[in-house]
C-alpha cells in the first residue's frame, strides 16, 4: 500500500503551512487562552476558507468530502502550528449530522467556517463550550443541542483547551446517532493534530539544539542528544504511515491504532524537547509550552491509549486475524 502524499496533496499541505506561518499562530493561542477568541475567530474561518472543514462535509451540503486523507493532511498542519478552538469536535460534529434535515440546516455553516462545532456526552465538560456556536451532546434518548451555557470556563492542562459543562437537555436532535463512526472521525482529527504537535517540537528542539553551546560547542553534537532526537523522529515516521492508512480504511481499529501511535510519538517528542531544552521549556511564556502542553492533552482525547488500544484487539479474532 502506498503512504505518500500525491503533489496535489503535499501542495495543500504547504499551502496551509504558509498560511499559519505568516498568521502568528502563539498570539493566537494565548489570546484564546485568556477568553478572548476574536482572533481565533478570524484564524478560523481563514482555514475554513482553505476547505479544511469542508473536507469532513458531505458535497451534498456544500462540503468537499467526505475525504479523510487530506482532512488527515490538513490537521497534521494545524497540530503543527498549534491552532486552537474545537477542531477534532467540529469533525465529530460533521460525522453526527447525518440526517439529511440536520445536515441541510447545519452542515453548510460548518463547512464555510460561519459555525464552530464542539461535542460531549451530556453533562460532561465540552471544549470551547463558550465560544462554539454548535454544542452537542448524546444521553440515552439521542442526540441533543445542548443549550447555551454561561457557567465558569474550567482550566486544563493545555490552556487553550477551554473547558465548560454542558448542560442536560435541549432540541433532541435524532434518537440514534451514529456515535461509533463519529469517534472514528475524532479520533483520526486528533491523531493528525497530535503528529503534527510532535513534529514542530522536533524541528524546534533540533533548532535549540544548535544554537545552545556548552563546553564551547553546540549541545547538539553530543551523542547522547543525537540519540534522543533520533528515537523521536523514528516514532514520528512510523506514526505517519499508521495515520494515513487508517484514513484510506477508516475502520475503528486502524484509527485507534493510528490514534495511539501518533499521540504516543508526540508525548515522546515532548518529553525530549522539555529535557534538551532544560529550565526554559518549563515557563509559560516561551512558545514551546504551546505544544507540550498539547502534546499531552491530545493523548488523553477521544480515548486515551488504553481504551484504543482495546479498539485495536477487538478489530482481531482470537486466531490473531482481523475479524
Amino acid at each position: 500500500m502506498r503512504f505518500l502524499l500525491d503533489p496535489e496533496q503535499r501542495a495543500f499541505a504547504d499551502s496551509l503551512n504558509a498560511m499559519l506561518t505568516a498568521a502568528d499562530t502563539p498570539s493566537v493561542v494565548r489570546s484564546w487562552s485568556r477568553g478572548e477568541p476574536a482572533s481565533g475567530w478570524s484564524l478560523w474561518r481563514r482555514v475554513a476558507g482553505a476547505g479544511v472543514f469542508a473536507l469532513a462535509v458531505p458535497e451534498a451540503y456544500e462540503g468537499l468530502g467526505p475525504r479523510p486523507v487530506e482532512l488527515a493532511v490538513a490537521f497534521v498542519e494545524l497540530g503543527r502550528h498549534a491552532v486552537p478552538g474545537p477542531l477534532a469536535e467540529t469533525v465529530m460534529a460533521a460525522a453526527l449530522l447525518t440526517e439529511p434535515a440536520l445536515a441541510k440546516r447545519l452542515l453548510p455553516a460548518l463547512a464555510a467556517g460561519g459555525a464552530m462545532a464542539t461535542a460531549a456526552p451530556a453533562g460532561s465538560y465540552a471544549l470551547d463550550g463558550d465560544v462554539a456556536t454548535i454544542r452537542l451532546s448524546w444521553d440515552a434518548d439521542g442526540l441533543r443541542l445542548a443549550p447555551r451555557h454561561d457557567g465558569p470556563v474550567h482550566a486544563s492542562l493545555d490552556p487553550a483547551r477551554r473547558l465548560t459543562r454542558l448542560l442536560p437537555g435541549g432540541e433532541l436532535l435524532t434518537p440514534e446517532p451514529p456515535l461509533a463512526q463519529a469517534l472514528t472521525w475524532a479520533r483520526l482529527a486528533t491523531a493528525a493534530q497530535a503528529l503534527g504537535v510532535g513534529l514542530a517540537l522536533l524541528d524546534r528542539t533540533v533548532a535549540y539544539v544548535r544554537q545552545r553551546t556548552q563546553f564551547g560547542v553546540p549541545i547538539g553534537s553530543f551523542q547522547a542528544v543525537k540519540h534522543q532526537l533520533a528515537d523521536a523522529k523514528i516514532a514520528l515516521e512510523f506514526a505517519r504511515p499508521l495515520l494515513f492508512g487508517a484514513a484510506l480504511t477508516m475502520t475503528e481499529s486502524d484509527v485507534a491504532a493510528a490514534k495511539v501511535a501518533a499521540c504516543e510519538a508526540a508525548y515522546a517528542t515532548a518529553r525530549t524537547a522539555l529535557q534538551l531544552h532544560g529550565a526554559i521549556g518549563y515557563t509559560a511564556e516561551y512558545d514551546l509550552s504551546l505544544w507540550l502542553t498539547k502534546a499531552r492533552a491530545l493523548r488523553a482525547s477521544w480515548g486515551d491509549p488504553g481504551e484504543c488500544r482495546a479498539t485495536v484487539l477487538e478489530g482481531f479474532s482470537g486466531d490473531g486475524r482481523r475479524s
